[in-house]
């Protein structure tokens, strides 16, 4: 029998970022017994690393917008690929969870008359990010702990979950290990709430961190839980690609939406070369006019720098192709064109970017008040994720809720900035209440043994092999980086996607073969061999995803097929474990829009 700590819980939260810190401060708030489970250190997730603010239609410094504004803005951001009953929940309580963040001791940047401040942001029609300089995700975790330890939730940190465990259809518990000393845990829940992140770790060049295995999505998908639209992973536009001591790491939009421009090689500003026509009546034409926009002139429009991430990524590639690229392989993102039309710019930048100038400065030893950043996409996040429930957030397992990054619907085919704050904020509370509800209402579940066996026996399986030469995890995790990036990244077609598919195969064929040596106490290559399933299941995911989307739409390129298909516009794309174990993926409807939603839409075009 295998030797386990077990641990009994009511609702079971899984990744304690700002998505799983909402979510059991909202299923603690009924009291039941919340226990939250994080793989690394209480406070080390990528809500963090959201620099640019979170958004929500306050109207605080233009009283224009609205919760149908930012619907519209966020359906036409994800090419109406969106769950239209989440974009619109989304657009309407993301203030209320914004003003409840402030009540618990979150403090925002004001604004003179002594309200949230808000600034610019890419796809946003006004300015609609409430912000802590370029802290903000930092200032929501903080305020989400220092709320949540007065709930009396239980926190097991640095432990990460390996299977999910059922009773019949219903889930009702998780397996996973100790990092620290390797010991076995066993959880056991009447709910559970998946809050892992992304998969950014799948690919070379990423903001992520080492925890981002995709182990949400591939914990759902083994337990029979569908995923969706897994091909649209975003890739952000800027991410420092020089000095190496700082590659991948993240340049806020905000850079951009207090007026950094971009440059090519040759100085000049390209993005005004490709302007999108759903966005051209929005986007200035020329460099006075966007300036007044970022300075908060109500009739110039926006810069063409601030349209989505999709289409500046590209519109970068491009430049990269054409060959006006940096030295380094990127373009040049220039804060000190500020110096032209400020008097003050320094103390500008340092006021409203402090994070960003300290990092660079203290990594890099690059001033960005007096020189540009350079900067090229970087694999930042992804749309699709496991397939729930507009209202309640569960998945199509019974008990198994998902929120945050790890879940899909709300933004479709591509991502605004700033709406993945709001979204973990408006579905991480939501995911928490019905959690909550299922598990009042549903009562008590048991533990198979036998599924507390069989994953023992998995885990511990790379200890008894003998191994394939000097391969390692390591090595093939190396190697699937390289090959998602090559073949599944921003430009893609389809002889690089059925390469990808076949290179997964080899690459699982390989981990089924690797072994882990020494013990189970302080062994990341026992933690990455474990890792390793995770990762080759959301890759595949994308890649055959990606494959059965012959049309370029959102963060989805397809040099093969560059326009948009009308047919594929329709639909989602839904993918299952089969019985006999192999990945497959089917066409469904869209979600239906409503009357009035679609009346908002056209409105708003």
């Amino acid at each position: 029998m295998a030797d386990y700590r077990s641990f009994e819980h009511d609702v079971l939260v899984i990744g304690a970022g700002g998505a799983g810190l909402r979510a059991a401060i909202e299923a603690a708030s009924t009291g039941l017994s919340v226990g939250l489970v994080c793989k690394s250190l209480l406070g080390k997730a990528h809500t963090v690393m959201a620099e640019g603010g979170v958004a929500a239609a306050l109207a605080n410094v233009d009283d224009r917008d609205g919760w149908r504004v930012h619907f519209a803005d966020t359906m036409r951001g994800g090419q109406y690929l969106n769950h239209p009953r989440m974009a619109e929940l989304h657009a309407k309580e993301a203030p209320d969870r914004v003003r409840e963040l402030e009540a618990w001791g979150a403090l925002f940047d004001r604004t003179q008359d002594g309200r949230i401040l808000q600034r610019n942001f890419g796809g946003h029609k006004y300015p609609r990010l409430a912000h802590v300089g370029d802290r903000t995700g930092l200032e929501m975790i903080r305020t989400l702990q220092d709320h949540g330890i007065h709930q009396g939730i239980d926190v097991h940190m640095e432990c990460t979950v390996f299977r999910l465990l059922k009773d019949g259809d219903r889930v009702s518990g998780a397996f996973g290990y100790e990092r620290e000393k390797g010991r076995f845990l066993v959880f056991k829940a009447k709910a559970i709430v998946l809050a892992t992140g992304g998969i950014g770790r799948a690919f070379q060049i990423t903001s992520n961190s080492w925890e981002y295995t995709g182990d949400g999505h591939s914990l759902a998908y083994h337990a029979g839980a569908e995923l969706l639209d897994m091909e649209f992973v975003q890739f952000h536009p800027t991410g420092m690609v020089w000095p190496p001591s700082v590659r991948g790491i993240l340049v806020t939009e905000g850079v951009r939406g207090e007026g950094g421009v971009l440059k090519n090689s040759e100085g000049r500003r390209f993005m005004f070369d490709d302007i999108p026509e759903l966005y051209r009546n929005q986007t200035a034409d020329n460099e006075d006019e966007g300036w007044r926009y970022t300075q908060g002139d109500r009739d110039a429009r926006r810069p063409p720098e601030l349209l989505t991430r999709d289409h500046v990524a590209r519109c970068i590639v491009r430049e990269l192709r054409e060959g006006r690229g940096s030295p380094h392989g990127g373009v040049f993102l220039d804060i000190a064109w500020i110096k032209e039309h400020l008097s003050d710019s320094e103390a500008h930048i340092k006021r409203k970017l402090p994070s960003m100038y300290h990092q660079f400065k203290e990594l890099a030893g690059i001033d960005i008040t007096k020189e540009p950043m350079e900067v090229g996409p970087t694999t930042h996040y992804v749309m699709g994720g496991i397939r729930v429930d507009g209202n309640s957030q569960m998945s199509t397992v019974p008990g198994l809720y998902a929120a945050g990054e790890c879940a899909a619907g709300l933004h479709g085919a591509n991502r605004l900035g700033g709406n993945s704050l709001s979204d973990l904020l408006v579905f991480g509370k939501r995911a928490g209440e019905y959690a909550a509800s299922f598990a009042r209402e549903e009562g008590a579940v048991s533990i198979d043994e036998d599924q507390v066996e069989a994953a023992a026996k998995d885990a511990l399986e790379p200890f008894e092999r003998e191994g394939a030469g000097d391969d390692n995890a390591y090595h093939i995790q190396h190697d699937l980086q390289m090959m998602m990036q090559a073949k599944v990244g921003i430009v893609r077609n389809q002889g690089d996607m059925e390469e990808a598919v076949a290179g997964i195969a080899e690459l699982r064929e390989r981990a089924g073969r690797i072994a882990v040596h020494g013990n189970r106490e302080y062994n990341p290559g026992w933690h990455t061999a474990l890792d390793l399933g995770n990762l080759l299941t959301v890759s595949e995911a994308v890649a055959r995803a990606g494959l059965q989307r012959t049309e370029s739409r959102g963060a989805h390129f397809r040099e093969d097929h560059p326009e948009k298909s009308e047919e594929l516009a329709k639909f989602n794309h839904v993918l299952a474990k089969a019985p006999d174990g192999t990945m497959t993926v089917r066409r469904e409807p869209l979600q239906p829009q409503t009357d009035e939603q679609k009346a908002i839409i056209e409105e708003m075009k």
